[in-house]
């Protein structure tokens, strides 16, 4: 893929999830996609991942990934981000993060992601 193409990827793939379009992310990753987070080391697929953004969408109606910064690199790209998001009960909330995304055929096959321990339980209220 080349460098446009993969980025192009990454902003659908955010900007899916801010809209909550769970069709979109699906098509984004691959069918053997896996994710890994760093607060509990442990990988999940792409089932049980649809299952854990869905229900943040519950959770959290409106989303937005401010201060995008993504770096490409052969095969895949890095993207450093700021979730904020409003809860249901009116609370808004924020989660510095970032992303390792390895690419291929246009669909992500792995992501690796990095966030802010101290936050995530705020999401999960």
């Amino acid at each position: 893929m080349e460098a446009a193409e993969i980025e192009s990827l990454a902003k659908r793939f955010f900007d899916a999830i801010e809209q909550g379009d769970v069709a979109t992310v699906t098509a984004c990753y691959d069918e053997k996609v896996v994710i890994w987070h760093n607060f509990d080391m442990l990988e999940q697929g792409r089932e049980d991942n649809l299952k854990v953004l869905t229900g943040m969408i519950e959770r959290c109606p409106t989303r937005v990934y401010g201060e995008r910064k993504v770096a490409v690199f052969a095969g895949g790209f890095v993207q450093q981000h700021v979730l904020t998001a409003t809860r249901k009960d009116g609370k808004v909330v924020s989660l510095p993060a970032a992303c390792i995304c390895q690419v291929s055929d246009g669909r992500i096959v792995r992501l690796d992601e990095y966030l802010d321990t101290a936050q995530v339980a705020a999401f999960r209220t």
